[in-house]
């Protein structure tokens, strides 16, 4: 990562600690001391009563001021730095388990009189009953889901949609000007010393040029899959004309020709490829 990076990402930790009031961090680099993420003057910015739980705490701690297996409180803010977690969770565990035993017996003897009072009526005590003097009571009827209020949607006030008139883009007209200019230029260029033959085709060739360049160079990338249709079908009619100039006694118009047969042909296979790659992705396997 590079320090710009990793200066952004401490300033955007700094402006959190300021905010939040527990603190996870996780972050360890195999067989390396683990980075320190959180610094002292964090820690300072911190709410008075916050925690930080360094998970990394064996490798010497994502926070600066953390003090392996050790719970410490630095500035209001309590940093646990414990290395054993894992043998801790039973002991948590099993807090947490007594506690909702505790609360049970609570609801199954509300007097503190030793008796046991089974009320159904209570939704708690009667989810937990299998069996009541002999007769099973399980499963516990459905209980009906609270009926909420419902508030009346809020009217919709109409609003009028403003029309947004559709903003020429500066330069485009200059642009297809231009291009028409140096098409002009070339074909004059090349008229003063070609013969008459080849000006023909030399002028069909370039306004053909032109006129594909201006349909696909102006059209969204996200249409350019469609029009492999109808790209396929223009390389067909080229691939056709170069077969027969392939016949021709110029050397030059067989190379020409060649080329044209190669480029067209590489269009086509690629144009077919694309779709069927397309087609695959809406196909159930």
């Amino acid at each position: 990562m590079s320090k710009e990076f990793i200066e952004a990402e401490m300033a955007l930790f700094a402006e959190q600690a300021k905010e939040i009031d527990i603190i996870i961090t996780t972050a360890l680099i195999p067989g390396k001391p683990a980075p320190v993420l959180i610094t002292a003057e964090m820690v300072k910015s911190m709410k008075a009563g916050s925690v930080v739980v360094d998970l990394a705490a064996e490798q010497g701690g994502n926070c600066e001021l953390t003090e392996t297996g050790k719970l410490v409180k630095k500035n209001g803010v309590t940093l646990i730095g414990y290395t054993d977690f894992p043998s801790r969770m039973s002991g948590q565990s099993s807090e947490l388990y007594a506690n909702n035993i505790g609360h049970l017996f609570d609801e199954l003897c509300p007097e503190k009189n030793g008796q046991i009072n089974i009320n159904f009526d209570d939704e708690v005590i009667r989810g937990t009953t299998v069996i009541k003097q002999g007769q099973v009571t399980w499963p516990p009827p459905k209980v009906a889901a609270p009926k909420l209020s419902v508030a009346p949607p809020p009217e919709k006030k109409e609003q009028s949609t403003p029309v947004v008139a559709h903003e020429r883009k500066p330069g485009k007209g200059w642009g297809s000007l231009i291009g028409i200019g140096i098409v002009v230029a070339l074909i004059l260029g090349v008229g003063s010393v070609a013969p008459e033959k080849f000006m023909n085709h030399f002028t069909v060739f370039i306004l053909a040029c032109f006129v594909g360049w201006q349909v696909i160079w102006n059209v969204s990338a996200a249409l350019h899959t469609p029009l492999m249709s109808v790209t396929n079908a223009i390389s067909s009619i080229i691939v056709l004309g170069a077969l027969l100039q392939v016949g021709n006694s110029s050397n030059t118009i067989v190379v020409l020709a060649s080329v044209a047969i190669l480029v067209t042909t590489i269009n086509i296979f690629g144009g077919f490829l694309v779709t069927h790659r397309m087609l695959d992705m809406f196909r159930k396997g």
